[in-house]
């Protein structure tokens, strides 16, 4: 196993979800430099990477524009989505079989004025590189996960064989046999991708107000298919209160005072603000209410980054323990909503750096699945 983990810009203070790997998975498992040098340096014979199967990774949701044809010398680069252009880069150098990737179902339908367009880019440039892709928006809590965080699953391989495109995405893919689902009334779609990405960044999603991906699909040549879904379980369910440490465990300064609730409270509460834009034109802002506290017997909402810290804030957890007072989640609850272990985080970090790593991962169960189907086909 290799792996590569770098916060830009790179400062030491930066690196704790590094330091985590490292300590989880032992000293040197896992390189902290910026990925870009490490695939210049591997093309001019300064470093190795071993041989691998298989490429699992993350990457922010961006601008994927290609800023170059692909007939210069300098090749097609990303504007701003630079970590994509990075995966790209040492699936054309390496070649593995399979690659799994996540990222925020924003994705499917980025940017505003090109619907679609990025994750376009990114078929097109697995096309060519002789992949074939399935994707799948999968929301944890739909199959008996402890958090509702939905995100874009992207698996791709070099197949050796035709695919059936309908009967990938609905019964026979990777997803449909991990996470079973159901075909929605009238959602489906066919249509083709460029092979050359500097033409799809140019002409892909013009004039389109909805994106054609739907939130499950598969393509094969340039070729698409997409449905839209919906989850179909009938196992376990787990809750935000299957996870819950008793109150006595708690530090003391999870507790949210008296006095500090009311902010709390309002900032749950529904909004409707009138503003102006930077361009001078009115408009409303609305925000619907959130309940409070968070009820413990569904699954939690999404985690983000900013679950660390004492300020009252509307995206924070806040739970009413089992002594009766109002409390915001401690790391060891981060750590399980994201199926990690208990303590998975807990390696010198402080909470707030165990927030912030918890927010920037993903459930882990769902790759978990998705790896003891792969292991079955394998």
């Amino acid at each position: 196993m290799w792996a590569n983990q770098w916060e830009p810009p790179g400062t030491e203070r930066k690196q704790f979800a590094w330091r985590c790997y490292e300590e989880r998975f032992g000293t040197g498992s896992c390189v902290n430099r910026d990925i870009e040098q490490v695939l210049n340096d591997l093309e001019e014979g300064k470093t190795e990477i071993p041989d691998f199967d298989m490429l699992v990774g993350g990457f922010p949701c961006q601008d994927y524009s290609v800023a170059r044809p692909k007939n210069q010398a300098s090749g097609i680069e990303g504007k701003k989505g630079v970590l994509w252009w990075s995966i790209y880069r040492l699936l054309h150098l390496r070649k593995p079989r399979y690659l799994l990737l996540e990222n925020v179902d924003r994705l499917l339908k980025s940017p505003g004025n090109q619907r679609g367009r990025d994750f376009a880019i990114m078929l097109s440039c697995l096309a060519e590189e002789g992949y074939s892709v399935e994707w799948r928006v999968i929301n944890a809590a739909d199959y008996g996960m402890p958090q509702k965080r939905r995100r874009v699953y992207i698996f791709g391989e070099l197949a050796d064989r035709t695919w059936d495109l309908p009967d990938r995405v609905m019964d026979s893919g990777l997803f449909a046999k991990a996470f079973p689902v159901l075909p929605a009334v009238g959602g489906r779609g066919s249509f083709s991708v460029d092979k050359d990405p500097y033409e799809v960044s140019k002409t892909f999603g013009r004039g389109l107000t909805v994106s054609p991906f739907m939130n499950a699909g598969a393509m094969q040549n340039g070729t698409v298919f997409t449905a839209k879904t919906f989850a179909t379980y009938e196992g376990n369910r787990m809750t935000l209160g299957d996870l819950l440490v008793p109150d006595a465990e708690v530090p003391a300064e999870f507790f949210i005072e008296e006095d500090k609730i009311p902010a709390w409270e309002a900032g749950r509460a529904a909004k409707r603000i009138d503003r102006v834009s930077k361009s001078g034109h009115p408009y409303v802002y609305t925000e619907g209410s959130m309940p409070w506290p968070d009820p413990t017997d569904k699954p939690a909402r999404t985690i983000l980054t900013s679950e660390g810290g004492k300020g009252a804030s509307r995206m924070k957890h806040a739970v009413r323990g089992d002594s009766g007072r109002i409390r915001r989640l401690v790391p060891d609850e981060l750590d399980q909503i994201q199926m990690f272990p208990k303590g998975w985080t807990n390696t010198g970090m402080t909470d707030g750096h165990r927030a912030f790593c918890m927010g920037n991962a993903l459930v882990v169960g769902i790759p978990h699945r998705l790896g003891e189907e792969l292991a079955k086909r394998l």
